[in-house]
């Protein structure tokens, strides 16, 4: 027995002496040939080794140094091999998602250093991007969102993304069953790079079917269908202007709408039971709500806890909800927190920033509720640093002096919005993308403030041709709204060809077709003059040269009618009038030229949206053979000064939602009749001397009143916005025998081609030819009233285009006598128009229009007009 064991412990150890070599061997190997590689075998006892130094192959498009830094790796390192170093050095690569293959292996093994390769595939990149069943805007749209584009690399992760993200963009635009499917293929002519297809099928839209609603007694299911403002039903005639499509989020969100009604009716327990949306057929889904409304509550006892600054009557007052009242949570939460007269508002606008609100419902005794407004007021907040942002077009201080807070005020939030509502009025940044940055400082008692801004070009560029009878006529001004004057001659402190900076205007402008007409003006408006207050000034000149056609033109169109009358008929022929070229006769013509001079100034009363300015100018007519005007010969002179008051709270100068404007200005000549002592009484209008006595000294005043209200029908940035007009003008006369000839209303058309920009004022009228309602009156209307409704939808609002179109209806007339006027003698109509702004040339636009009555006798309407417009809006 002993020795049976004793032979078997020598076999073991004998067996062990075989194995054990071998096995060190495979961990240890030291191979003399370095051609070889060492063979490592994970059977074997793991060993630590130093990194003496890492190959990379197979991706030629990256430096070594980046793909050995994504291993984890480094010379120097010491790993266990086998061990975990490696394995997740592999796990690392395969993490980043660029290759399609990865190993790293042991190239030599010298005594205890270890010489390492990684071996990589790199996935291949895009040659090519197709996307095939959408319509082009639909394409651009996925191109921003997806990220995929020519020369990225091709990776899993990038193709679930792009599915998701095209799922989820027809999941919004109603597409619930859209289809999928990225293809790639090996691009011949390219190699290691593939074209991707991108295949969509939208099917049809998801819209709804049938609403059906059960449990509702205090809203009929009509009334909580009109809450909802995204999930409508498809075949209703009430649903006619809303949308049919079927989306989740916005579902989800018009079942909060319905929650938020309750609770502004006092239902506020009133929950969903149950919902469901289930399809009804491939195309539409019915949606099945199920409602608790619960009982109604009232306001019992308010109490305020925690208020110092303001006792409790006037909270309550701002807050305006007493005892009995229904429990209104929507118009509770807006009286605290949104209104501008809201609860919150007090404190923020005496600078209590730090300010809390928290109401809570502490007692609910049957339907009543005991409400508790916890406040915490904290100290007030005082403005550390005001910080502009993304201002590269302006002088600093040119900005600041817009502000209304400033370094060491109490923080105010009524003012940091005037603030950003005057840099959206000075038109030198992107109105759409001004955001005030709030950063506060509880533990110092301060805020800083900084206003993020996109800066845009809004210097304009007018160049515009056209034909008529006096042939081409061609119109170039230059508008340039940056200007700095005290830099016109200090070169060192330019910005560009021209000095800028001071947001100062400069506008140059010319209009010629050569021989009949030319038309010259400049003009510099400085919105602070002397820099330290608001205080406006400007200057302008203009000249201008009008001809006219000779004697023969005007008999020859008169034998031109006598040949249509007799012979029109019977051969088809037309004997129309000659081109005006024909019959130009330079010595019948009316030149003009004009300067004035306006300041204006900022009120502070009754609030600081009103300014008053003066305006002093002088135009000299200068007439000869003009038998437009009763003055036929001779010199006019007319000085006149034009007070104006006015207010402008509009929120954006291109597209306003919110605010209002108004003007109502006087423009006075000197009463000469009163004191010259002369008897025009006694004048023969039919003698041009006397005529041209008589208005020597032009005499008039003359009133206006405009007003313009702007309101947004949501608060979207996208929202439509109705627009109103009233404007009314009159010219009055100190001697009923010496009326003016100039300066009076010219109405109808598209208000840009008066008979003269100077000589009259131009007032549109869509719907009616240009001059259509003074034409009869010799072009001179001495009241004018107009009046119109209009809804605006803005298709694009961007610092480089700003796009919108509207419907209208107007109103409108003129009178040849101010004691004629009739506000109920208007002529009607109606229309759709579009408008562009771009900054460079301004805005431009087109209406079509329809006017409804008959103008100077005629039996047949105005009937259908197409207006054009450049370089103004109506």
């Amino acid at each position: 027995m002993h020795y049976r064991i004793s032979s078997i412990f020598i076999a073991i150890i004998c067996l062990f002496s075989f194995i054990t070599p071998a096995v060190a061997q495979d961990v240890e190997t030291v191979v003399d040939d370095e051609t070889s590689k060492p063979v490592i075998l994970y059977s074997g006892v793991p060993k630590k080794y130093e990194i003496g130094g890492i190959e990379v192959e197979g991706v030629p498009n990256y430096e070594d140094y980046v793909l050995i830094g994504l291993s984890g790796l480094a010379v120097g390192q010491v790993i266990t091999v086998p061990g975990d170093e490696i394995t997740q050095a592999i796990k690392r690569y395969w993490k980043h998602g660029l290759f399609s293959d990865v190993s790293v292996t042991a190239e030599k093994i010298v005594d205890n250093k270890v010489y390492l390769k990684i071996k990589l595939a790199q996935r291949p990149r895009i040659s090519d991007i197709r996307y095939n069943g959408v319509k082009k805007s639909e394409r651009e749209d996925l191109e921003a969102q997806l990220g995929m584009v020519r020369g990225g690399q091709v990776t899993p992760n990038l193709i679930d993304r792009a599915k998701t993200l095209i799922k989820r963009y027809f999941d919004g635009k109603g597409f619930k069953n859209a289809e999928v499917v990225i293809v790639q293929r090996d691009d011949p002519a390219n190699e290691n790079q593939v074209l991707v297809d991108v295949n969509i099928d939208k099917k049809e839209k998801i819209k709804v079917n049938e609403i059906t609603i059960i449990g509702n007694e205090a809203l009929s299911d009509k009334k909580l269908k009109r809450v909802m403002k995204k999930t409508n039903e498809k075949g209703k005639l009430a649903n006619f202007f809303r949308t049919k499509k079927f989306i989740p989020e916005k579902y989800e969100e018009d079942k909060q709408l319905i929650i938020d009604k309750y609770n502004e009716l006092g239902y506020r327990d009133a929950i969903f039971l149950a919902d469901s949306v289930s399809p009804f057929d491939d195309k539409t889904v019915n949606v099945f709500m199920e409602i608790e409304e619960g009982q109604k509550y009232y306001v019992r006892n308010i109490t305020w806890v925690g208020n110092t600054l303001y006792s409790a009557d006037h909270l309550n007052f701002l807050l305006r909800m007493e005892k009995g009242d229904v429990y209104n949570q929507k118009l509770m939460n807006d009286r605290l927190f949104t209104d501008e007269s809201a609860v919150g508002n007090l404190y923020y606008n005496n600078g209590y920033l730090f300010y809390n609100l928290d109401p809570v419902e502490v007692n609910i005794v049957g339907d009543s509720v005991d409400l508790e407004m916890r406040i915490y007021e904290g100290q007030q907040a005082t403005i550390n640093k005001v910080i502009i942002n993304g201002n590269d077009r302006l002088y600093d201080h040119v900005v600041r002096r817009e502000l209304r807070t400033r370094p060491g005020d109490l923080f105010n939030r009524e003012e940091l919005m005037r603030s950003m509502r005057e840099l959206q009025q000075m038109g030198h940044f992107d109105p759409e993308n001004i955001k005030p940055d709030i950063q506060p400082s509880p533990e110092n008692g301060t805020v800083d403030i900084g206003y993020d801004l996109v800066s845009k070009a809004n210097d304009q560029i007018e160049f515009s041709a056209g034909w008529g009878q006096t042939g081409v006529i061609g119109k170039l001004s230059l508008k340039f709204t940056n200007f700095s004057l005290k830099n016109l001659f200090n070169k060192e402190n330019r910005r560009g060809i021209l000095p800028q900076g001071d947001g100062q205007t400069l506008t140059i402008s010319g209009q010629t077709n050569a021989d009949y007409y030319q038309q010259y003006s400049i003009s510099f408006f400085d919105p602070w003059f002397g820099g330290k207050r608001p205080n406006s000034f400007s200057v302008s000149a203009f000249y201008s040269l009008q001809t006219d056609v000779s004697s023969r033109y005007y008999n020859q169109a008169y034998m031109n009618s006598l040949m249509n009358s007799y012979y029109g008929g019977y051969y088809g022929g037309n004997y129309g009038y000659n081109n005006y070229e024909n019959y130009y006769d330079p010595d019948k013509k009316m030149r003009m030229f004009g300067i004035s001079a306006m300041f204006g100034k900022r009120l502070n009363w009754p609030d600081d949206y009103f300014t008053l300015s003066a305006e002093l100018s002088y135009q000299r007519y200068m007439l000869k053979e003009w038998y437009y005007f009763p003055v036929t010969d001779g010199n006019c002179n007319n000085i006149s000064l034009n007070l104006t008051l006015a207010r402008n709270s509009t929120d954006n100068p291109i597209f306003p939602r919110n605010g209002s404007e108004f003007s109502l200005s006087a423009q006075l000549t000197p009463p000469y009749s009163m004191f010259d002592g002369i008897n025009y009484g006694k004048y023969d209008l039919s003698d041009q001397n006397d005529v041209n006595k008589m208005h020597k000294w032009v005499e008039y005043h003359k009133w206006k009143f405009k007003s313009k209200t702007f309101t947004a029908l949501s608060n979207a940035v996208k929202t439509p916005v109705i627009m109103t007009r009233v404007e009314y003008g009159f010219i009055g006369h100190y001697n009923k025998h010496k009326k003016s000839p100039f300066e009076t209303f010219d109405v109808g058309g598209d208000g840009m081609t008066g008979y003269s920009s100077y000589a009259t004022e131009t007032i549109a009228l869509r719907g009616y030819e240009n001059s259509a309602l003074t034409y009869g009156n010799n072009g001179r209307g001495y009241a004018y009233s107009r009046l119109g409704l209009e809804l605006r939808y803005p298709l694009m609002l961007e610092p480089t285009t700003s796009i919108y179109v509207s419907g209208f209806v107007e109103a409108g007339n003129a009178w040849t006598n101010v004691n004629k006027f009739n506000p109920f003698d208007l002529k009607r109509s109606a229309g759709v128009g579009v408008r562009i702004f771009l900054p460079m040339i301004g805005m431009m636009g087109i209406d079509w229009a329809y006017g409804f009555d008959k103008i100077n006798g005629s039996k047949e309407y105005s009937g259908s007009q197409l207006h054009f417009i450049l370089g103004q809006e109506f």
